[in-house]
């Protein structure tokens, strides 16, 4: 009973210094960042964030922990209404690996504009457990990532991806049913048109 004891208190201890951790490193992270917009919740004490300055993060965000973003030269651009599951990482840039005589990981001060890329998570979405997204993908709006995918292309508003890599498969809803969504969330000038939508389609 006594060890039991101790090890609740312990267990109590250490959400209590996370949290607390969190509430001290939060403040100072998001105060580094490019923007940083409403209700954003991060977990710094168990994540990984580099390159806080190309963070620009729209708000009503939840980054779960044990988070790995890693931005060098590019953005990491977050919308609005995202959900963001444990483990999940995130990353704008490569190292060069094409200079004959040079060894790839001495190289990233000369590295070329398809190197580092953005990432754009353009809002409404969900990125399940050990989601991989990487260099230049953009997340259309209302997509789900499915746990454990590696996201190497884009992929389109209101799709269910998954996959090693990703790939789409299925749609959230008919284009039908996205139009009647938008008109219900989104004003006029942010809504997707149907020419827009079925385009997504074709191109992913």
């Amino acid at each position: 009973m006594l060890i039991k004891k101790i090890l609740e208190n312990f267990i109590i201890l250490e959400k209590s210094i996370e949290f607390f951790s969190d509430k001290f490193w939060g403040f100072f992270t998001k105060k580094a960042m490019g923007k940083c917009g409403r209700n954003v919740m991060i977990k710094p004490s168990t994540s990984v964030f580099k390159g806080v300055s190309n963070f620009y993060f729209e708000g009503d965000l939840k980054i779960a922990r044990y988070a790995v973003i890693y931005s060098t030269n590019a953005k990491v651009i977050i919308g609005k209404k995202v959900d963001i599951a444990p483990y999940v990482k995130i990353i704008s840039g490569n190292h060069r690996i094409d200079k004959v005589g040079h060894f790839m990981f001495n190289n990233d001060y000369e590295k070329k504009p398809e190197n580092d890329q953005d990432v754009v998570i353009e809002g409404d979405n969900w990125l399940g457990i050990n989601v991989t997204v990487l260099s230049g993908v953009r997340i259309g709006r209302g997509a789900i990532i499915s746990a454990g995918a590696v996201v190497n292309k884009s992929c389109a508003p209101y799709s269910i991806i998954g996959g090693v890599p990703a790939r789409i498969l299925k749609y959230r809803f008919s284009i039908e049913e996205i139009l009647e969504h938008e008109r219900k969330l989104y004003p006029y000038e942010k809504r997707y048109t149907e020419n827009e939508l079925i385009a997504f389609r074709n191109k992913h």
